[in-house]
């Protein structure tokens, strides 16, 4: 792991974003709370959360954090769903793995949630879309 231990804690926040493509009828069902496993949105967005607290178990050398808050946001388009989780807290190391691992596992969760109503959706586009804080500053990616 990296020594951060002489670093300063300062405000840290990041912002990852991915989408799921899938057939009209499953994003129509999702749309109107329809699947057959339920709240697919809600569902997901609770998956995100916990995984985000849980990026240091999965991903090797992560340090184990103390997340202030986590939030999963959905959105539609003409394909599907649209991922955006923003990780924050006040720290010595940056969020973007907990945004990204949060991001990822909600989109999985999606597919396991509706996977019944159409098995080939496609997860992408999975990234950092926006960090702030820490000895790098601010920075966000290229539209």
């Amino acid at each position: 792991m990296v020594d951060i231990g002489a670093k300063q804690a300062s405000h840290r926040l990041a912002i990852a974003s991915g989408h799921i493509a899938m057939s009209p009828a499953a994003l129509e069902a999702i749309k109107a709370g329809d699947a057959p496993k339920g709240d697919v949105l809600g569902t997901a967005r609770i998956a995100g959360i916990m995984a985000a607290k849980k990026t240091s178990e999965l991903i090797p050398l992560c340090h184990p954090l103390a997340l202030d808050t986590v939030n999963i946001d959905f959105d539609y388009d003409d394909a599907g769903v649209i991922v955006r989780s923003t990780a924050s807290l006040t720290g010595k190391t940056g969020v973007e793995m907990e945004a990204m691992v949060a991001t990822s596992t909600a989109l999985l969760t999606i597919y396991d949630m509706a996977k019944a109503l159409d098995k080939g959706m496609v997860i992408g586009g999975v990234r950092l879309v926006e960090k702030r804080g820490g000895k790098s500053g601010h920075w966000m990616a290229d539209a």
